[in-house]
């Protein structure tokens, strides 16, 4: 009889009867329930994680920037509630760790008081860093631990970044600043530019002033020092003057009587006489009156001299930015120029204090003059007039008494303001030589605040100017200046899909170590009827295998269908677990034909090294180095990494390699399996008394 209808009889068996059946039922839904359980469970558990209870505990206090309150933590809770990576329960610090300690909570993250302090001190002279503390327990769950730690890191990383942006950016606002206050800088260096520029038209007049003051203190210095000459004519002529009316006036009034018939005798030396003094009489006159009108002019101009040059002081020297080099020699001609206005006001003052002596003396001089022709005119009859010029002598003597006081006066005080006249020449002078030095002074100063104007115009171009736009992309940028660029080939979307691999070989592995457990690993009727032995080793693999094939097609459809696996190769995925389990059954079926019941325990050691071995889980060179070099010489090694490739993506290298290695197994493994057959052929006492049952 041949294998296939030997296989055939075997499965046949399973509908004999209802138990038989409901094991045939079972056996292909176990790796069902094997790998479709296992990978359900373990399909999306980081996409879960928001049922994971965890105590938060914001104790931050915030803190006062630049007179803007923060509060660190409480931005850091509403991120965190918004992303929903755990189920957060805001509690007290003390709830949360008693809640982590008996397992209410699976972990606590608290927030010190002092968090948003140490944050905002990032722009203060003593900066310090924030701590976030986290709070664990793996008697809990160890796992738990472990994700924490990665999203806690990502909250640390967005924490610093938001901190890192705000200290940047009051960073930027100061560019800002700067760049506007060296703006105005420069507006500044401008009006101060034109304001030079009116200064020094300024100088230039006060220079051309002054040199019009300095040719009006020469004509005053010498009109004054003619006028002191003049002042002490009129001195001596008013001392003869006076000591001559006084004599006169002593003779004539002891001796009037006796004056008459001289008179009468002397009548033309008498005439000579007077009009000798109204010759005299003009003369000072005449000089009294270039005196008085002098004196005036003279402090007017020095006072508008003075003047000038206080309001050029003024506006160049006082409340000033910038030192202006002029200032010595603008101080020393205004207190110069204050100095010759102060004399020539002294001047002034004697003349108008004398103003109305001078008057009467004008007055009497003219009357003398008057009487002096009168006297002339009238001295053939002197003796007929006598008693009248008795009285207008004696009248004269007093008049040329005062006059002779106030020529002495005048003469002293035209002899201090001759003094201070020279030196306000002396100081005009050298006001003006300090305005011409100023004139260049003020050109120099020109140049030199032009430079500054526009080198305060290029410092403001060069000063960035960020709005707020800009600012936040900057900010951004800085706070968080590398990011990780991940390219992920060929993705797997979820926890499960990257597990499947490792499960579903599990759960052939599994059916076919049940299957063997129903169906025996060689036909007994092909061993009582002395079969060929590879004839009987094939009627023994192709029931278990066709099981297999419809295990595998009932579990891929079932997490296709219903939990949702996606395969990028669909058809070659279920065709490659089609090998797989006719490789697991043929392996399956040689260690059960030719150990017996040792054969199952040798089944599950097999298995158990295949799993710890594959690199399922974590990559294989993290195992210790027995697992690494077995994992060459097992073939659910190959299994996993090509179903990687088939139902996530990439090369198919590695799945023809393990086609090749699945052949070979299942090859090598059928043949074995013949051999023991041959053997199970010949009958000994081993097999009529085993040493173990099962």
């Amino acid at each position: 009889m041949r294998s296939p209808k030997l296989a055939a009889l075997e499965l046949r068996r399973f509908g004999r009867g209802r138990l038989p059946r409901v094991a045939l039922v079972a056996l292909l839904l176990l790796p069902l329930l094997y790998g479709a359980l296992y990978l359900w469970s373990f399909w999306d558990p980081y996409g879960r994680l928001d049922r994971i209870p965890v105590a938060l505990v914001n104790g931050d206090d915030g803190a006062a920037v630049g007179g803007r309150r923060v509060a660190v933590g409480d931005d850091l809770v509403k991120g965190l509630r918004r992303s929903n990576t755990f189920e957060w329960h805001e509690v007290s610090a003390a709830e949360a760790r008693q809640g982590v300690e008996d397992g209410t909570y699976y972990l606590s993250l608290t927030m010190p008081a002092d968090l948003s302090t140490r944050v905002a001190s990032s722009s203060g002279d003593s900066p310090e860093t924030g701590a976030l503390q986290v709070r664990t327990n793996d008697a809990n769950n160890y796992i738990v631990g472990q994700i924490s730690r990665t999203v806690f890191n990502e909250v640390r990383t967005a924490a610093s970044t938001k901190a890192s942006r705000s200290f940047l950016d009051r960073i930027f606002i100061s560019f800002s600043d700067i760049h506007g206050a060296t703006v105005k800088a420069a507006e500044g260096a401008d009006r101060l530019t034109n304001g030079i520029g009116k200064a020094e038209k300024g100088s230039k007049d006060l220079a051309d002033g002054l040199e019009e003051a300095k040719r009006g203190s020469g004509h005053l210095t010498s009109g004054l020092k003619k006028l002191h000459k003049g002042a002490g004519d009129l001195q001596d002529g008013a001392l003869q003057v006076a000591e001559g009316t006084r004599k006169l006036a002593d003779r004539v009034d002891g001796a009037a009587d006796r004056v008459r018939p001289f008179l009468k005798k002397n009548g033309p030396q008498i005439a000579d006489t007077a009009t000798l003094v109204a010759d005299s009489a003009g003369v000072i006159s005449d000089h009294l009156q270039a005196f008085v009108t002098t004196a005036p002019v003279a402090e007017s101009g020095t006072r508008t001299a003075s003047q000038t040059l206080d309001a050029v002081y003024a506006r160049r020297c006082v409340g000033q930015l910038l030192d202006d080099p002029a200032c010595g020699d603008l101080k020393k001609a205004k207190d110069a120029a204050a100095q010759a206005a102060r004399l020539a006001a002294d001047v002034n003052t004697v003349v108008q204090d004398y103003h109305g002596d001078m008057t009467a003396l004008q007055k009497d001089l003219t009357t003398l003059q008057k009487q002096a022709r009168a006297l002339a005119e009238a001295a053939p009859h002197l003796s007929d007039d006598l008693d009248r010029a008795v009285a207008e002598i004696n009248a004269l003597d007093k008049g040329a008494a005062a006059v002779a006081k106030g020529a002495g006066t005048l003469h002293t005080g035209l002899g201090t303001a001759a003094t201070g006249v020279a030196d306000l020449d002396a100081g005009v002078g050298e006001l003006k030589t300090g305005a011409i030095d100023l004139n260049g002074g003020m050109y120099k100063l020109g140049d030199g605040s032009g430079e500054l104007a526009g080198g305060l115009h290029k410092g403001a171009g060069r000063i960035p100017d960020y709005g707020e736009q800009d600012r936040d992309r900057r900010t951004r940028v800085m706070s968080d200046p590398v990011r990780l660029v991940s390219e992920d080939l060929h993705k797997a979307p979820n926890y499960g899909t990257g597990f499947a691999p490792y499960f579903i070989p599990l759960s052939l592995w599994v059916g076919a170590m049940v299957a063997y457990m129903l169906i025996p690993p060689l036909n007994r009727r092909a061993l009582a009827a002395g079969a060929p032995a590879w004839r009987i080793a094939s009627a023994g693999w192709l029931p278990v295998a066709a099981v297999g094939v419809l295990q595998t097609t009932a579990l891929m459809a079932v997490l296709h269908w219903a939990i949702g696996l996606q395969m990028v190769h669909t058809a070659g995925t279920i065709g490659f677990l089609f090998l797989v389990a006719a490789c697991f059954a043929a392996l399956v079926q040689w260690l059960n034909a030719r150990f017996g019941a040792a054969g199952r325990i040798l089944v599950l050691a097999l298995l158990m090294l295949q799993l710890t071995s594959a690199g399922g889980t974590y990559p294989v060179q993290t195992s210790p180095g027995f697992f690494n070099a077995i994992h060459p010489f097992l073939p659910m090694s190959y299994v996993v990494e090509a179903l990687r490739r088939l139902i996530t993506g990439g090369g198919l290298g590695p799945v023809w390699q393990a086609c090749a290695v699945l052949v070979a197994f299942t090859a090598g493994a059928l043949a074995l399996t013949a051999l023991s057959a041959r053997r199970r052929q010949v009958w000994t006492l081993d097999r009529l008394h085993p040493e173990l049952s099962l």
